[in-house]
């Protein structure tokens, strides 16, 4: 049987099947691992070690981090209002693209401020940020409408989409209110669009758009708000469809190939990089949190980390939304740094009225560091 038809038939027999499972589906080199699809279960994973129980740590067996508190030392006066993305580059330095006064705001990876930028380029509101294997960033503004690949320093050197004129409502065309951006080894961009749109664009390096695909539903390759998105060294892309609670994977042409389900509102996504990917998802958790689940654990706001079998290996924070260590509001971008630490940036500010009916009595926390620990 050919490889294609092979994914093919497993695909559909798991998406009938597996409805317990995250995975419904392993992409080629995989598939001789893709017979035993299950969320590992609380007693399969153990214990948190005694030897950090004077730290906050998260997750389970081999996949444990410590909240490390307080991370990221702004300057006086600075403030987030909300994280709505992050990325690291080569050198581990850290970009916070936040809806501030300072849109983008640069640590090394201890918390130490190196500097800002963007005050002048025009960002309307941060969403998604990305970093290209030259250390290129890519930060989305979904209500500018436009895709802006930056430099480290702040220059602009291409635009994709004409920022503020968004295409019209569900159109197909680019862009309204896109999401994020990813990139694959072969420096191609793809962009997920998003709040008014159900479609992801691929462009080619130089920001010429090469193909489109996806439309409203919940079918297999149909998209409820499609949030985030990500590449492996396949190239193969993974679509945070937000509002359908799942990962859908694609090949580098937009052909469905999978899907993880049983998620809580993907709203983050990072996929690292090698022979076996890990998916960082940061799950949003329910909208119903102020009345019929308020104080209901392990269905988020969490994150959660999937391997490329579609096992959940381990679920970083169990209880309901909060500010206290080991807690999240509103995971929204997530990245991880050469030694495994992983960034949340989060839109506490902007979800919390959404959430509750009104503003919240001070500014909440949204930017979290988890140090990996095993």
């Amino acid at each position: 049987m050919a490889r294609r038809q092979l994914l093919r038939g497993l695909a559909a027999v798991a998406v009938v099947g597996a409805a317990q499972a995250v995975g419904s589906g392993v992409p080629r080199s995989r598939l001789s691992r893709a017979t035993n699809f299950r969320v590992l279960a609380a007693a399969d994973l153990g214990p948190t070690s005694a030897a950090a129980a004077e730290a906050v740590i998260l997750g389970q067996r081999e996949y444990r981090y410590r909240v490390v508190v307080g991370w990221g030392d702004l300057p006086p006066g600075f403030t987030y209002r909300d994280g709505a993305a992050v990325c690291v580059d080569s050198k581990d330095n850290v970009y916070v693209f936040n809806r501030g006064a300072h849109p983008v705001i640069v640590f090394d990876r201890d918390g130490k401020f190196l500097r800002s930028w963007g005050e002048d380029i025009g960002f309307v509101n941060a969403h998604g940020a990305a970093v290209g294997p030259d250390d290129m960033l890519y930060l989305t503004d979904d209500f500018g409408a436009a895709v802006r690949k930056c430099t480290s320093q702040g220059k602009v050197v291409l635009t994709i989409g004409t920022p503020g004129k968004p295409a019209p409502r569900f159109s197909g065309d680019p862009f309204n209110r896109c999401t994020h951006t990813a990139l694959s080894p072969q420096g191609d961009i793809y962009v997920s669009d998003g709040y008014q749109n159900a479609r992801v664009h691929k462009y080619s390096p130089d920001g010429k758009l090469l193909l489109s695909w996806g439309e409203p539903g919940t079918a297999a390759g149909q998209f409820n708000l499609v949030h985030n998105i990500a590449c492996d060294d396949d190239g193969w892309v993974y679509v945070a469809d937000r509002e359908n609670h799942r990962v859908q994977v694609f090949d580098s042409n937009g052909k469905y190939q999978m899907q993880w389900n049983n998620l809580m509102r993907p709203c983050g996504l990072f996929v690292t990089r090698g022979k076996d990917p890990l998916a960082i998802i940061g799950e949003l958790g329910p909208e119903t949190v102020a009345t019929l689940t308020s104080g209901v654990p392990n269905l988020g706001p969490r994150v959660s980390l999937v391997s490329a079998k579609g096992e959940v290996l381990a679920h970083l924070g169990s209880q309901p939304l909060g500010e206290e260590p080991g807690q999240f509001i509103a995971p929204h971008g997530i990245a991880v740094d050469s030694r495994g630490d992983i960034y949340v940036a989060e839109v506490s500010n902007t979800y919390w009225p959404q959430l509750f009916g009104k503003k919240p009595d001070h500014e909440l926390r949204s930017l979290q560091k988890l140090a990996r620990v095993s």
